[in-house]
């Protein structure tokens, strides 16, 4: 039987510790299930973000929409889950940004016209009233 007054024996409870806790957190990554529906909604944000005109209008985030949704589908491949996963929530969060982005900009391009329409408009209605 192990003498636990030995100064030897306390010193190697905390290594223990850490060793348990380790397998605990490695267990845990390992018995994540792949993010297939969070790849799926992170996609389709990608998608609708160029659909939204996130080429021309927010290039930026797309791209950075794009690349993360590539290196999620990589760490998928790899059955890397937690970080597809991070990536995927990333690329969808990018890809929303994309998708407002664009829109607003449409939206304010609207506004410009509209306004340029309205003061062509004023001048022809004062150059009839002369």
């Amino acid at each position: 039987m192990k003498n636990i007054n030995h100064p030897g024996f306390s010193r190697s409870l905390p290594g223990i510790g850490l060793c348990a806790a380790a397998v605990v957190f490695i267990g845990g990554c390992a018995s994540m299930p792949p993010p297939t529906e969070q790849m799926a909604v992170s996609k389709a944000a990608v998608i609708s973000a160029n659909s939204a005109g996130g080429n021309e209008y927010a290039p930026i985030p797309l791209k950075k929409a794009m690349e993360k949704m590539d290196t999620a589908e990589r760490a998928m491949a790899e059955q890397n889950y937690p970080l597809a996963r991070r990536l995927a929530e990333e690329a969808q969060v990018d890809a929303q940004l994309a998708a407002v982005s664009a829109r607003s900009a449409k939206a304010q391009k609207a506004a410009r016209e509209l306004q340029e329409d309205n003061r062509v408009l004023r001048q022809e209605i004062e150059r009839q009233t002369q």
